[in-house]
């Protein structure tokens, strides 16, 4: 299915239900602590609208979450429903509210605990971005947390420039492989840490050079590096401190970087939660729009099989995206 922006103005007077489907998490635990309930619909804040969902990705952040390892969700927020990106179509929006008619196609980074992975979700207006014409929902479900992590890294913490040499320790999954892109396309030298099957696919998305972690040290084989993007924490992230440049950058999606060692160095160090910016997401969707990147959906799966498709993810790392489609959507 493909979404258009063009809001159907029949969606203005559509009933909707008091009830909807949901995933959520009551216990902390594995993917037995996942069920579908029956919940009722959201409540609809001052600056939200009501989303029908018609797809969700599935995100490792999600397995985390769910084994309550998510440093900001504990027992007091249980129970809860999973899920971070949307794409879908408004259905309501507050009385008195203007911009995002019903009917209008959207997308959306939303906040922890809302959910995604449910029939309806309500979501800030501030982090609604239009959906691009011609895109399909599956991509533009897999669009939002991977590509805001990778640009918010790449640009807002990192300060990456043209001629740079960013290192992306762990480049595989969806925001290394946005990373991958976004730094080629503002004119720096990726180089990239990834699995060998790997390094083909990275190539053809803009890794000047790649390095297989698991034959090659990359500290071994590369230096000066501008900014050390850090997708992998632990050992790896403290390793990257032999091949930062006098006053580079380390920033991390996953463990704060040591400041000891980032002065010693004299560089600027910081570990990073990604933000909903609705604005920044549309930026990144024109470039999808008009095929400058790309995102790679590898699986898809019904919103009944959500258990089947959170097993696939936690079997192993898939090298693209995994996205929930809706029945009708």
């Amino acid at each position: 299915m493909e979404l258009q922006n063009e809001p159907h103005r029949d969606q203005e007077s559509r009933a909707l239900p008091e009830t909807m489907r949901a995933w959520r998490v009551k216990a902390f635990g594995g993917l037995d602590a996942l069920r579908r309930e029956t919940v009722p619909l959201p409540s609809l804040r001052d600056d939200e609208v009501l989303v029908e969902v018609h797809g969700a990705a599935l995100n490792p952040v999600d397995l985390k979450t769910l084994e309550g390892r998510y440093p900001t969700i504990t027992q007091h927020d249980l129970p809860f429903t999973l899920g971070r990106d949307v794409a879908g179509v408004v259905v309501a929006r507050p009385e008195g509210a203007s911009g995002w008619e019903p009917g209008t196609r959207v997308c959306a980074f939303i906040g922890q605990g809302q959910g995604a992975l449910a029939d309806y979700v309500a979501v800030p207006m501030s982090a609604l971005a239009n959906a691009p014409r011609g895109a399909g929902v599956d991509v533009v479900a897999a669009t939002p947390l991977a590509a805001l992590t990778a640009w918010q890294g790449l640009f807002d913490y990192g300060k990456l420039e043209r001629g740079e040499r960013v290192l992306i320790q762990g480049a595989s999954g969806g925001v290394g492989r946005f990373a991958v892109q976004f730094a080629r396309r503002c004119g720096a030298y990726p180089i990239v840490t990834a699995s060998a099957q790997t390094h083909e696919a990275l190539r053809a998305l803009g890794a000047s050079e790649t390095i297989d972690y698991r034959s090659q040290r990359f500290e071994d084989v590369t230096g000066d590096i501008d900014l050390v993007f850090d997708l992998m924490g632990g050992e790896v992230q403290t390793r990257s401190w032999t091949v930062l440049k006098p006053g580079g950058t380390l920033i991390s999606t996953l463990t704060e970087p040591s400041q000891g060692q980032a002065s010693a160095h004299g560089a600027h160090a910081a570990r990073y939660t990604t933000r909903a910016d609705g604005a920044q997401l549309e930026h990144i969707l024109a470039l999808l729009e008009r095929s400058e990147i790309t995102v790679e959906v590898v699986e898809r799966y019904d919103f009944d099989a959500i258990g089947e498709a959170f097993a696939r993810l936690e079997s192993g790392h898939p090298h693209g995206k995994l996205v929930a489609l809706r029945d009708g959507a």
